[in-house]
């Protein structure tokens, strides 16, 4: 009988268990692990032990001698370590400011360690440096001392050239690189005083304050749409343009497709298909077929570009795909991570041609429940290109050739949404700048996009196929651990974060529970429909983005708490994002019986992928803020209304309506009282007359001055 079997703890090897687990509590003092975490840190993979290391936890942590800091994270007890923490070195990555001090932000510490200016060492924004903490004094937060640089993340520097004759310098644009760039006149690279260049670093002497350098690239006059665009990419690290040996073998690449390779996949040529995307993309990933079935259930079909079967590993395509990690979309422009010829043309699933795709296919009821699915490599013809508009209008009750099938696809991911959500995803909404330019880039309107019911229809979708992919490989079966595998992860909210967020919007009229999980994420999207429409409504969805964790890859799958999902991957945008293409390989190999991938080398390239897409993002809003800004550049002393949506001591920040160009009011500028900020209500007041500006009150303001260079907006009250 099975409890006769029953596994008994010997005592002593229970203790002895117990030393193991606190020694990796006390060889890394200041990190967190949950039981997941720490069974990998052992390396144990058994049910048994695994069973054990959980009991082991719930005894060190009922001992105090471990505490938890977060649901299921243990750490060290603080007590263990206050003794010594003078002698403490940690590592983490630096958070310049403009004054020169700056914060680390380390995975050992639960605070940032901060960093006076006098005691930097050299080290600038995003450098992974090592810190000497100092000795913790009452009621201060933890300081340090920079004794190390273990990596110099950034390669390149953009800025203004300043050149006097004899020697140069270049001042950075960049506001968190608070130190300027000498150039010696031999290293300009006939850059000119007052132009824009990409500068390196050579040599930083000890003793010298400002590092040495040589321009590597001109970029021409500030102010220039081309030269503002490609100073954002630049300051983030992209490439401008592809290598000629890339574009080279990229032009070489076949794009007739046999017949042998057609009689090889599933032909869906015959089978409804069509394509749903912004109205000026080029480069279609992916593409909805649909048909009845006899049982009367509907097949839904999410073909996805075959970009693997055009970029081969290693080939000097993938390679320079790599180093990009994704497409970026500035406001004027795409920097692909395939050459033109893959992206917009092999690749891309335009209609009328036959296009290779590898595909997730489902057997949907008249629920849009999943009765059967099936993952492998199909052949289609785009019936019809459709932009978002054109299948908003059909939704809207307009007529198509195809308007039965829209239709029908609208219904099905409207139940997959309502499932969803019943299950604890976060309604996160995002309102879309998009800018009408003029043949010289110039803005002349700015409006905002919103997301609607054909946004929702591919959407939907896409979440379902990158959902089934993950849990294909990574639901265990049986005894067998899943094989290596590119998620894209979630974590939970950190406690301490969320209760702030909740007082934050109690003390604007709003609740916010903090209870289990499903209460947090229904909550959460109470708030989003009680907040639609009020000044304070972008504040606070981005403070809520700001308090939830940051979504990243990760062969560790934890799951992802924003869409409430057990599994997730990225499968379904390869032209466009390198761990869609990992995804693809990955699922191939598995499929036809391939053995478990290296998992450190995938969470390597996991890593760089975040980081690519993190870098990304900030060129995004870099080049949004821009055209903000220049779009009001010719509107100086031109009135306008707005909400407040933000408070400081500096001044008020007012959003103005239809464009959110967000700008600030110096209080130095009221003239009818002297005003301060009430920090704990989010407003300032006026001392003398009590007169109040509260976050999200509706105001009216005049554009005083526009500082492009910084992408600056200054307002004054009307």
């Amino acid at each position: 009988m099975a409890h006769k079997h029953k596994r008994k703890r010997n005592k002593g090897s229970g203790n002895s268990f117990a030393k193991t687990v606190l020694d990796v509590f006390m060889q890394n003092p200041f990190k967190g692990y949950n039981f997941r975490q720490l069974s990998h840190a052992l390396g144990i993979s058994d049910k048994a032990s695994k069973l054990l290391v959980k009991e082991i936890l719930d005894e060190l942590s009922a001992s105090r001698a471990i505490v938890e800091v977060n649901r299921g994270k243990f750490k060290l007890n603080p007590s263990s370590i206050k003794a010594g923490v003078s002698g403490n070195i940690i590592t983490g990555r630096v958070d310049m400011k403009q004054t020169g001090k700056a914060y680390i932000i380390t995975d050992d510490l639960e605070d940032d360690v901060f960093i006076a200016a006098n005691n930097t060492y050299h080290a600038l924004n995003g450098d992974i440096v090592k810190v000497r903490l100092f000795p913790k004094r009452k009621e201060r937060k933890i300081e340090g001392r920079i004794i190390e640089i273990v990596e110099r993340k950034r390669k390149q520097f953009v800025g203004v050239i300043e050149h006097s004759g004899k020697y140069a310098f270049l001042i950075p644009d960049d506001q968190s690189t608070p130190i300027d760039i000498y150039i010696p006149a031999s290293n300009l690279k006939g850059a000119k005083n007052g132009e824009k260049a990409i500068a390196r670093i050579t040599d930083w002497p000890e003793h010298s304050k400002n590092p040495f350098g040589e321009v590597i690239n001109v970029l021409g006059k500030p102010g220039e749409n081309d030269v503002e665009m490609q100073s954002i990419l630049a300051d983030v690290g992209f490439p401008v343009g592809f290598p000629k040996h890339v574009e080279a073998d990229a032009d070489n690449i076949e794009t007739e497709i046999s017949e042998a390779e057609i009689a090889s996949r599933r032909d869906y040529r015959n089978v409804f298909t069509c394509t749903v995307d912004p109205e000026d993309a080029k480069d279609f990933d992916d593409a909805l077929s649909l048909q009845k079935l006899k049982n009367g259930n509907w097949e839904v079909g999410i073909h996805i570009a075959d970009v693997s079967y055009y970029v081969k590993p290693d080939s000097a395509i993938d390679k320079e795909a790599f180093d990009r990690a994704t497409s970026v979309y500035l406001v004027d422009r795409v920097i692909p991570m395939l050459p033109e010829r893959l992206s917009n043309n092999v690749c891309s699933l335009r209609p009328n041609e036959n296009k290779l795709c590898y595909a997730a296919i489902f057997e949907l009821d008249e629920n849009a429940g999943v009765q059967n699915e099936w993952y492998g490599r199909t052949v289609i013809n785009s019936d019809r290109r459709y932009n978002y508009e054109e299948v908003q209008a059909v939704i809207e009750g307009g007529t198509d050739k195809y308007q039965k099938e829209l239709l029908l696809l609208h219904d099905l991911a409207s139940k997959l949404r309502k499932v969803r959500f019943e299950k604890g995803a976060i309604a996160f909404t995002s309102q879309e700048v998009k800018f009408r330019l003029d043949e010289k880039g110039k803005p002349i309107e700015a409006y905002i996009k919103e997301q609607k019911d054909s946004n929702r229809l591919i959407e939907d979708f896409m979440l379902l196929a990158n959902r089934k992919v993950a849990e294909k490989i990574g639901r265990k079966r049986g005894k067998q651990e899943p094989k290596t595998f590119v998620y894209r992860i979630h974590d939970v909210p950190n406690p301490d974060k969320l209760q702030t967020f909740a007082e934050f919007v109690g003390k604007l009229g709003y609740k916010l529970q903090t209870g289990n999980r499903k209460s947090i994420s229904s909550s959460l999207n109470k708030l989003f429909e009680q907040i639609k429409g009020k000044g304070e409504e972008n504040m606070i969805e981005s403070i809520a983005v700001r308090t939830m964790a940051k979504a990243e890859y990760s062969i560790q799958n934890i799951g992802h708490y924003g869409l409430a999902f057990q599994w997730y991957t990225h499968f379904t945008s390869p032209i466009r994002r390198y761990p869609d293409l990992m995804v693809h390989r990955l699922l191939d190999h598995y499929l036809k019986g391939g053995k478990s991938a290296n998992p450190t080398e995938f969470e390597e390239k996991c890593k760089h992928s975040s980081d690519m897409e993190r870098k990304a993002m900030e060129a995004e809003r870099a080049s949004v803020k821009y055209k903000q800004a220049e779009y009001l550049l010719d509107k100086v002393g031109q009135e306008f209304n707005g909400l407040i949506s933000g408070v400081s001591k500096w001044g008020i920040f007012v959003e103005l309506d239809g464009n959110k160009c967000e700008g600030m009011i110096s209080l130095r500028d009221f003239d009818d009282d002297f005003y301060y900020l009430d920090e704990e209500n989010y407003k300032v007041v006026g001392a003398q007359q009590g007169k109040e500006y509260q976050l999200g009150d509706p105001i009216r303001i005049k554009v005083k001055r526009i500082d492009l260079s910084k992408k600056q907006m200054d307002f004054t009250l009307v």
